[in-house]
């Protein structure tokens, strides 16, 4: 998306993309177990798919071997604070820092700090959080439409219905990567979005104009 552009689902906080593209987002909360996070790419990449991960900094100081081969896949990476605190309910101060620290390490390691940054603890990120982004460099804070409530652990089968009875074009999904149910779950998943003629693409692909 251009800089300053403005569209229905932009407007300081992107709930979804655009509704006549036969396309989704699936994004991921980057953290817990690194063999679970691989089976998912492994799944992505089987499928032609590609994905978004909003990465948690300290999973990345502790997994720094994980934001190059997400990058390899050809899928994104993004920010998701430092400690994955309530941000909503942290001073401006704290919550910027929380903010920066992770972008750090992502430029650290991959040279940008990355497309998106998502608040962590809430699907919203309140005025507060969304001007302490825009100082740091995101342009918009980065929700969704569609949860797949796996971080709840209800199973495959439930995580793949979830998300295809609610997926639409333009849908962006929230899912998580320290989950064994949701890597076991991602096939079904893809097939599912496929059969109904829907993509599995990156954000900014969404996005792009």
């Amino acid at each position: 998306m251009t800089p300053g552009a403005r569209a229905p689902y932009f407007s300081g906080e992107i709930v979804h993309g655009p509704r006549g593209r036969r396309q989704v987002a699936l994004t991921f909360h980057g953290a817990g177990d690194p063999a679970v996070a691989r089976r998912v790419l492994a799944a992505t990449a089987a499928a032609g798919a590609q994905i978004t991960v909003l990465a948690v900094g300290t999973w990345l100081d502790a997994q720094p071997e994980m934001a190059r081969l997400i990058l390899a896949g050809g899928h994104e990476l993004g920010n998701h604070t430092q400690n994955h605190p309530d941000i909503n309910a942290m001073t401006p101060l704290a919550a910027r820092a929380e903010i920066a620290q992770c972008a750090e390490r992502l430029r650290n390691l991959t040279g940008t700090i990355g497309s998106w940054f998502r608040p962590s603890r809430t699907p919203h990120a309140n005025a507060m959080v969304r001007a302490q982004a825009t100082e740091v460099g995101y342009h918009a804070c980065l929700s969704y439409d569609v949860d797949s409530l796996d971080f709840s652990d209800p199973g495959p089968e439930a995580v793949v219905r979830n998300v295809l009875r609610s997926a639409h074009g333009g849908s962006i999904v929230s899912m998580h990567f320290g989950h064994s149910g949701t890597a076991t779950a991602m096939p079904s998943l893809l097939e599912g979005l496929r059969r109904r003629g829907l993509r599995a693409v990156t954000v900014s692909t969404l996005l792009r104009p």
